[in-house]
């Protein structure tokens, strides 16, 4: 297709759906009656995109102490460009995955910024402000200008990208033309020390490097450099987040070299052995460190957990397509995913690290033929099981080995006394403890936690229980510290095991305020303890080892009968549950994909469900009369639902997240609603 046709054509869709996702969304939210409070009128509309690779969420939340970080703002007068460039600019920062605070001066209402508006300015890596002839009049513009120059100037690697859009960079240095008419009304209004504050900033942009956009410019080739050097100043020291790199140099310059990054040839390393000896550290330690040296790169995480379920496949093929291609792209079957692949990935410098990987993993069926690959591609693959390598041809092995003692005992000190070098009395205890760890550095790290300002008594007894522990049973090493986390944290831990890994802080943690859990708190311990972490993107995290930890605890409240456990983790029992229609009021948490299957989710089934606090539920059917049932819930989650009861009264309800389900003009389900998630969905 000729590439202006498909600009032009692009950009009326992406304005159709913009437009249509924002009065389905209206309507919904007139319809909705709140009783108890109102919006502040500082509460500026933002939006994000997932970095894991979801779909764009407009979301619409009540202020909370757990924001969103965003790495660019973009600011703009309304009435010159809303309807056309800063919604196409926006659109297309999204697409990259960019997480983008989108402001419109239109919505702010006093005389001085708030202060959400200011941190969300100080958070943001990169200013773009789109000065349009009418940019001067707003107030609000110009001392959000103000501040982005602020922040800029005290050299914390904030970068200003201006557009100059249908007005002369001149006019904006020198307050001339409609600038100038802008500040004559201003001064009636503001004393000097502002108009000055105002006109040093428009100097100083206005002597920028930027974009101007006249009348004859195409605006889309422009948009298309401006994103592109966004990500380019977002990703130029891009690095993942590794554990501690205690005694990993070796190990880091060893795979290195086995790249060889120096050579044509297709090169894949294997990385394999025992979980939680540190095959995910190295892997990213190597990834940080070599990514420069090519052109597109990925780093999927958890690869095992994604090949579980009918569409494991191809939404590893997604990931990695929207990975390499800076996109968001879904992928309909696994012979659509190999073709993308061949066509659009084979042939570029790309680093592609897949971690854990199992023998789900077939390389040729998610991948295609290594022949394919360019030369200069580079394959990084961490697993537990050696065989998952065995099929491939021309693939290297690295087998990292146990710690040695020293190193063993350094990272031990470091999590157990928050130092390298503890008393004589402390590094003897130490040394008995590194023993029954067995150099293995997510023990060491989990039990020092543990054990990190606690009484001697108390070490002497943990030293113990470790000692009657056989050495190969991980498991039981962590739960030690399980044990010793409060009925709250445990909640916390648990949720996050069986429902939360990979998911974005803020929803769950309005989940677990309304349920008193006091997540602040409860977060800070189990970080604390190495249970969890957060990646990049703010989303939970877990070693495998700890997550499959907390899934065999739920597992062991009823090992035969999952309706009489707390939470439902596996696909395949919340199914079997529903199809026989039991349940009980002890399931709290329960997802379930219906894809594939011919089975409606009735009335009925709900009935037996009344302490379920968070529901998630993928291509169902809910029908019946759900007048009454589910009165605990607090977090619905619905995707591609097909049809959803018009009586559910949801009073207890915190989060709605509701994608592509057709959802009545009179539903009744709003209940007392902080958060609405409702991502392009058109009703009937």
């Amino acid at each position: 297709m000729d590439l202006k046709i498909w600009t032009i054509w692009s950009f009326f869709w992406q304005v159709a759906v913009a437009v249509t996702s924002l009065v389905v969304a209206v309507t919904f939210l007139l319809k909705k009656k709140k009783k108890n409070s109102k919006p502040s009128d500082d509460t500026p509309k933002s939006s994000e995109s997932e970095s894991s690779g979801a779909e764009q969420q407009q979301t619409s939340s009540t202020p909370c102490s757990w924001p969103v970080e965003y790495e660019v703002f973009l600011s703009f007068r309304g009435p010159d460009v809303r309807a056309n460039f800063a919604d196409f600019l926006h659109k297309f920062l999204v697409r990259y995955k960019i997480r983008t605070f989108l402001d419109d001066e239109e919505l702010r209402k006093g005389e001085k910024i708030a202060p959400s508006l200011v941190k969300a300015i100080e958070e943001s890596k990169v200013y773009i402000p789109v000065l349009s002839p009418n940019y001067a009049r707003s107030k609000w513009c110009l001392q959000e200008l103000a501040q982005m120059m602020k922040c800029c100037n005290q050299g914390n690697g904030h970068i200003m990208l201006p557009i100059f859009f249908m007005v002369e960079p001149r006019d904006v240095r020198r307050q001339d033309g409609p600038y100038k008419a802008a500040f004559q009304h201003h001064r009636k209004k503001y004393d000097a020390e502002t108009i000055d504050e105002w006109k040093e900033a428009l100097q100083e942009v206005g002597a920028m490097k930027g974009w101007h956009i006249t009348e004859s410019d195409g605006q889309g080739a422009i948009i298309d450099e401006v994103v592109a050097k966004v990500w380019s100043h977002l990703t130029q020291n891009y690095t993942l987040v590794t554990d501690e790199l205690i005694g990993i140099d070796s190990h880091v310059e060893e795979v290195t070299n086995l790249l060889n990054l120096g050579c044509e040839g297709v090169k894949i390393i294997g990385i394999y052995g025992m979980g939680g000896i540190g095959k995910t550290t190295i892997a990213k330690a190597v990834y940080n460190k070599v990514q420069a040296q090519l052109d597109h790169y990925i780093f999927v995480e958890d690869v095992r957990e994604i090949l579980v379920g009918h569409d494991g496949a191809i939404n590893l093929q997604s990931k990695i397509i929207s990975g390499i291609l800076r996109i968001d792209y879904k992928v309909k079957d696994a012979s659509e995913g190999i073709r993308v692949i061949r066509e659009r990935i084979c042939k570029r410098r790309a680093l592609i690290v897949l971690d854990d990987v199992d023998d789900r993993f077939e390389f040729d069926l998610i991948l295609g033929k290594l022949d394919d690959f360019s030369s200069e591609t580079r394959i990084i693959i961490t697993t537990r099981n050696k065989r998952v390598l065995d099929v491939l041809q021309e693939f290297k092995l690295y087998e990292p080995g146990e710690m040695s003692p020293d190193h063993a005992l350094q990272l031990f000190n470091k999590h157990a006394f928050g130092t390298d070098n503890p008393q004589e009395e402390e590094a003897i205890l130490s040394e008995e403890f590194v023993k029954v760890a067995t150099g293995l550095p997510l023990a060491l790290k989990v039990v020092g936690s543990l054990l990190f300002r606690q009484d001697r008594e108390f070490w002497q007894a943990k030293l113990i229980e470790l000692k009657d522990l056989p050495p190969t049973k991980v498991q039981e090493r962590l739960k030690i510290s399980y044990n010793e986390l409060s009925y709250n944290e445990k909640q916390i831990f648990l949720d996050i095991a069986c429902s939360f890994i990979g998911e974005n802080k803020v929803f769950p943690l309005y989940m677990w305020t309304d349920c008193k859990f006091y997540p602040e708190s409860g977060i800070k311990t189990l970080v604390l303890r190495c249970l969890i972490k957060f990646n990049e993107r703010n989303e939970f995290w877990m070693h495998d080892h700890v997550r499959d930890l907390g899934r065999a605890i739920i597992h062991e409240e009823d090992n035969q009968r999952p309706w009489k456990r707390s939470r439902i983790c596996s696909n395949e029992d919340a199914f079997d549950m529903l199809e026989r229609e039991e349940g009980s009021d002890l399931v709290e948490v329960l997802r379930v994909n219906m894809a594939d299957e011919n089975l409606q989710l009735t009335d009925q089934v709900f009935k037996k469900f009344s302490g379920l606090r968070y529901l998630e539920v993928q291509h169902g059917r809910l029908t019946g009369d759900f007048k009454g049932i589910l009165p605990s819930i607090r977090w619905l989650r619905l995707h591609e639902c097909s049809s959803i009861p018009i009586d559910l009264n949801l009073n207890k309800l915190v989060i709605l997240d509701m994608h592509s389900c057709p959802v009545e003009d009179d539903w009744r389900g709003w209940g007392g609603i902080k958060v609405i998630n409702l991502p392009l969905f058109f009703p009937d």
